[in-house]
């Protein structure tokens, strides 16, 4: 077997790094991610190839050290991107707390940092998957067409069982029935198809003025705010990207900002002082459990809207 390429990242100060990669995770049996003893395993199709990526964190005095090691075609474009995988390019300087409720949250939080994974088809297709059904189908949904038509990944991770997606061909063949099975219905698949069809003038959206990869991802019929902001969120590190439209979100960050839940016109007012860092609000929320409590039966209801 070829040995790894290896790289590490010491920025200085404690790196939470299950909890910046945590994103990157569709469920708990998501076959492109694993997470145990310390150790973070995530495989991935980049554009020079499959990768299989291996992260552990190593606690020093002056800041953590993450050793990764990386095996596959895609291992050096992956590590050459490890420090923005690991929120290295997301500035929080300009970033204020204004609601007292977050104020404890921030600061155990203050290490945690956006990734930024470079990779629009990675995050745009499970998203697409993830439109109007409940985590749990969504999840399942994913997970049953990476392990029916993915890639074995590359590397020492057979007893993980790791697989990585399918490229942009790949998905492109998926038989509708194929897409059925897995429960993602017509409306889903057929976006899907519709993003596949221009793959590559959406991958640029990692690297284009934000402005401008919103308008590109937003011109594919079916791929709303609350898909591109999930997309943007993972691919680019967009720290305003909030999950409009998400059956929870509005209604959590309201109960935790202000008592009560709201909608989107009321998310978008009350999130209006955090400007730049919006997405970063959902994710404290979210961190902190400060959401509306769930009560009463657990209904199959959809948890986003259309896009």
């Amino acid at each position: 077997m070829t040995a790894p390429l290896t790289a590490d990242f010491a920025p200085g100060r404690p790196v939470p790094l299950a909890a910046i990669l945590a994103t990157f995770r569709r469920g708990s049996g998501d076959p492109t991610f694993r997470a145990e003893s310390g150790v973070v395993w995530r495989a991935a199709r980049t554009p020079d190839g499959t990768v299989t990526l291996r992260l552990h964190r190593e606690p020093a005095a002056q800041g953590d050290r993450v050793v990764a090691q990386a095996w596959g075609p895609g291992a050096r474009w992956t590590l050459d991107r490890l420090p923005e995988l690991l929120g290295a390019a997301d500035d929080t300087a300009s970033f204020r707390v204004r609601h007292d409720v977050l104020h404890p949250i921030a600061a155990a939080e203050k290490h945690w940092r956006i990734a930024r994974s470079g990779l629009v088809l990675d995050a745009l297709i499970p998203a697409i998957i993830e439109q109007r059904v409940t985590g749990k189908q969504a999840f399942g949904g994913y997970r049953r067409l990476v392990r029916r038509f993915g890639a074995p990944a590359p590397g020492p991770v057979a007893p993980l069982r790791l697989m990585v997606p399918p490229d942009a061909a790949g998905w492109r063949r998926i038989p509708s029935w194929e897409w059925l099975h897995a429960g993602v219905d017509a409306r889903r698949a057929d976006t899907a198809q519709r993003a596949l069809q221009v793959a590559p003038r959406l991958e640029e959206c990692a690297t284009l003025p934000r402005e401008t990869a919103w308008k590109r991802l937003r011109s594919v019929p079916g791929v709303g705010v609350w898909t591109a902001a999930e997309t943007m969120q993972r691919a680019a590190g967009d720290a305003d990207a909030v999950s409009f439209g998400d059956f929870h979100v509005a209604k959590d960050i309201g109960h935790a900002l202000l008592g009560a839940p709201v909608g989107d016109e009321g998310l978008a007012e009350l999130l209006r002082p955090y400007g730049g860092h919006r997405y970063r609000v959902q994710y404290l929320v979210m961190a902190g459990r400060l959401g509306a409590p769930r009560r009463g039966p657990r209904l199959a209801i959809p948890t986003h809207l259309p896009g």
